[in-house]
């Protein structure tokens, strides 16, 4: 009854806002474009895994059950040629993580099939599968030995020991008395999409990788272990951790630690003032890579490539000055060097740095790998897209990467005769000469001649960096005759550590500046329609959404998505306490800095129609922040709706709560484009 009565209260809502999803549809499906539909029948590829002799590729494939309203996915593996594509596990649940064993004849992955999520083992001959660990918190971190006997993995332990000791008197049979209190002693105590955090701490693990049983616990204490590695000979896994007093307070001062396997006992390699992770062992076990910075007290750091040698000596800066930090450290079969990955300019790309510290890119074009994994002898398995290219599965061999062959396309079926609008890459200067880049995704079925209505979407983080990426959002605004706008302003990376430090302690800032510059830029060429901008925007994306109707009224109309309003009140809230470390000084010792950084110290000034939009069970910028912002919209008698997606945490989770964003993005938009205005933008969104 409660799910019947949110989808008539959604129908109604459309109806009100002047237009329905059956109608948004049929424009989008008349067109041979990207309708409403095609969002549930999409595929994901994702998770490849090579075998050690290239020869097959194993991933998951995810899929949306209508029925349950949840994104499942099962293991499939095709052979590097690409001659046999077939299923590995079935059934509606996640299968994720797989993870090759060194003679590739198993496969170690994380399934949720009993209810939750565990670590299992399959065979690749039989297809056969072992549940190894039966633990009441899921494992994660997969790694194997390098003989396959052992795999190593993290998981949470909890912490017992009681705080405050007390005893109520005995309850009377049967009583029915209320959930006994709890008691928080932590810096952090709840985590947005997890809720609640128990006692506890996360450490590291072995289970026999035939027999499963009770897994053997390796480190231990009051702290948090990450990232577990295994020396050459197997006698030593290296983690990363803050073992140090005080942990909690000190943001992100990791070391790497060797944890010796048969005395347990526990050395630091590195102790700088800065973080230093995800350590990776030479296959001589001579060397270790890691990543990490100089703490220099950025609001974002960009992280760095580092080398030493198994007893940390002879560490050196390996790979530094970096467009953003390296992910996925993997070191060549004859040590030689290593791979990782790494964003730039939009794009991402893999990198080789040699052990004489030469770096060399290994692909290149205006696309996105991603989630690669490497063979013995330099086969790749990676995750592209681009503009026009949901993720499909590709292969290649280091030694000659630009020849990539395509072996998975799970959206061929869905996009087929499907046509998607064209992306132009836009650089531009800003307010201060700064240049900046962003993509201006043109309507389908394009027409210079005319005038589009265009809708500016911002990216979160704010530390983070759009890509040339497949964006099903993107296109479907195209298909319904809009065209969008997003930008990578100052703050994002990609760009290196100064872009970066763009927005230092002056968030949002100067890239309030960067965007509108943007928007210029894109009117200047002369087919958009100026009378009907709209902006959105998530998360980051939603401060600066909320900034913007603050200081400008040049759009017709707005959506905040998730956002923060109120700086002062959010940092005390969200999930953790690393933003209290994005400004100069505490809120109490300095609440001017925070008000004027706040978009509810400007709500007076909005003339904009704003639509707040937030998760119910968000605790990364909790419901409050968006109830302020509408609440003082309503007390100003502005033109505002507030959209509350139940059970949601900060990025939605269900399909259907993804669609519906969509949809009011569109409904609102719509009600608001100011058609009268404009004949031509009339004639434009009247194809639609």
């Amino acid at each position: 009854m409660a799910k019947l009565l949110r989808s008539s209260l959604f129908l109604m809502l459309l109806v009100s806002l002047g237009v329905t999803a059956a109608a948004q549809s049929k424009r989008a499906a008349d067109k041979g474009t990207l309708d409403k539909e095609t969002f549930m029948n999409m595929e994901s590829v994702a998770n490849p895994a090579i075998s050690p002799d290239g020869k097959q590729i194993v991933f998951t494939r995810s899929w949306v059950d209508k029925v349950k309203d949840e994104h499942v996915s099962n293991l499939w593996i095709v052979d590097a040629d690409g001659t046999r594509v077939r299923e590995l596990t079935s059934g509606n649940w996640r299968d994720s993580q797989p993870v090759w064993s060194p003679d590739g004849k198993r496969i170690a992955f994380l399934s949720d099939r009993d209810s939750t999520n565990q670590l299992h083992v399959l065979w690749v001959d039989t297809r056969e599968v072992a549940q190894l660990t039966h633990l009441e918190q899921a494992p994660s971190g997969i790694n194997w030995s390098p003989d396959g006997k052992w795999i190593a993995f993290t998981a949470f332990e909890p912490d017992n020991d009681p705080i405050l000791a007390v005893k109520l008197p005995e309850r009377p049979r049967n009583a029915q008395w209320a959930k006994p209190a709890v008691i928080v002693n932590r810096l952090a105590w709840a985590a947005d999409g997890r809720g609640p955090l128990p006692m506890g701490f996360t450490q590291v693990y072995t289970i026999d990788s035939a027999l499963g049983g009770t897994p053997r616990q390796i480190t231990s204490g009051k702290y948090s272990h990450n990232t577990p590695d295994w020396s050459a000979d197997g006698k030593t896994i290296y983690v990363s951790a803050i073992r140090k007093p005080d942990a909690e307070y000190l943001h992100g001062d990791s070391e790497i630690y060797a944890v010796d396997l048969k005395t347990l006992d526990i050395k630091p390699l590195t102790d700088r003032k800065g973080p230093d992770g995800s350590p990776q062992v030479s296959p001589d076990g001579r060397w270790i890579a890691y990543v990490g910075y100089d703490e220099k007290n950025y609001t974002n750091h960009v992280a760095s490539l580092y080398l030493m040698d198994n007893a940390g000596g002879s560490k050196k800066l390996w790979a530094g000055n970096l467009p953003s930090s390296p992910r996925a450290v993997r070191w060549a079969a004859d040590g030689s060097g290593v791979y990782y990955e790494m964003e730039e300019l939009g794009s991402s790309h893999i990198y080789f740095a040699s052990i004489n510290g030469k770096v060399r890119k290994i692909t290149d074009g205006v696309g996105v790998l991603q989630g690669y994994s490497i063979s013995n002898n330099g086969q790749i398995a990676a995750v592209r897209s681009s503009f026009k290219e949901p993720g499909t599965l590709v292969t290649f061999n280091v030694k000659d990467a630009a020849n990539i062959k395509k072996l998975v396309d799970v959206n061929e079926d869905v996009l087929g005769g499907v046509r998607l609008g064209d992306a132009e890459e836009m650089w531009f200067n800003s307010k201060d000469g700064l240049k900046v880049q962003g993509w201006l995704i043109k309507p389908v079925d394009f027409d210079p001649a005319k005038k589009y209505p265009m809708v500016l979407w911002i990216h979160g983080g704010p530390w983070s960096m759009y890509s040339v990426a497949f964006s099903w959002s993107f296109q479907n605004f195209s298909a319904n005759g809009y065209a969008v706008l997003f930008l990578n302003p100052r703050g994002s990376t990609g760009y290196g550590q100064d872009f970066v430090n763009g927005i230092q302690f002056s968030y949002p800032g100067k890239d309030y500046d960067d965007l509108m510059a943007g928007v210029d830029a894109a009117i200047a060429k002369g087919w958009i329609d100026d009378k009907n901008l709209f902006v959105c925007g998530g998360s980051g994306g939603g401060v600066l959404t909320a900034w913007i109707v603050g200081h400008t009224d040049r759009f017709a109309a707005a959506v905040s998505m998730r956002p923060v309003i109120n700086w002062h009140s959010f940092v005390g809230t969200t999930d953790g306490a690393s933003w209290y470390y994005q400004f100069e000084k505490y809120p109490w010792e300095d609440p001017m800095q925070y008000a004027v950084r706040s978009p509810l110290n400007y709500v007076a000034n909005v003339k904009t129609p704003t639509m707040v939009m937030t998760g119910e069970a968000d605790l990364r910028t909790p419901i409050r922040q968006s109830e302020e912002f509408y609440r003082a919209l309503k007390m100003l008698k502005k033109d505002t709706l507030l959209v509350r997606m139940p059970d949601e945490y900060h990025g939605w989770r269900r399909p259907s709560h993804q669609l519906l964003q969509q949809l009011y993005l569109m409904a609102w938009f719509e009600k608001h484009s100011r058609k009268d205005k404009s004949a031509a933008a009339d004639a434009a969104t009247s194809q639609k």
